[in-house]
């Protein structure tokens, strides 16, 4: 297959799991992004600047995000540290059950979408996804 095919086939793939993650998103009342950041603070406390870069998004970008998930009582900023410029984001227990509601529902769905594939074929996606992601 030409160089220029797998692309094109590596983007279309990333749209069909993208559609599924904003359906599931939105079945739970959030925007794909919203759900994401709830799943990053899910299980602790997670610092504003690192969890800006580890999302790929701009502090302010961040921020604005956390302010709008912040509005619907899912997440709480907090400044456990003895510097208050330092500050974290924690999800509350309304955002942590629903974190892990979109995080069990995205685990369970999303493989769906390979469901035409042989359990081979699966299995082989299953591990080339698990090593691009570990690498």
């Amino acid at each position: 297959m030409a160089r220029e095919a797998y692309g094109d086939k590596l983007v279309w793939l990333s749209t069909l799991i993208q559609r599924r993650y904003a359906q599931i998103c939105a079945e739970h009342d959030l925007t794909p992004a919203q759900a994401t950041l709830l799943c990053a603070v899910k299980d602790g406390p997670e610092r504003m600047g690192g969890l800006a870069a580890s999302l790929g998004m701009t502090k302010n970008a961040l921020s604005q995000l956390v302010d709008r998930t912040e509005q619907r009582g899912l997440v709480h900023r907090g400044s456990p540290e003895p510097d208050r410029r330092v500050i974290t984001l924690s999800v509350t227990a309304a955002g942590k059950e629903l974190a892990e509601a979109v995080y069990a529902e995205v685990t369970r769905r999303v493989p769906d979408i390979a469901v035409g594939l042989s359990p081979d074929d699966q299995g082989h996606l299953e591990r080339i996804a698990t090593t691009i992601v570990d690498g």
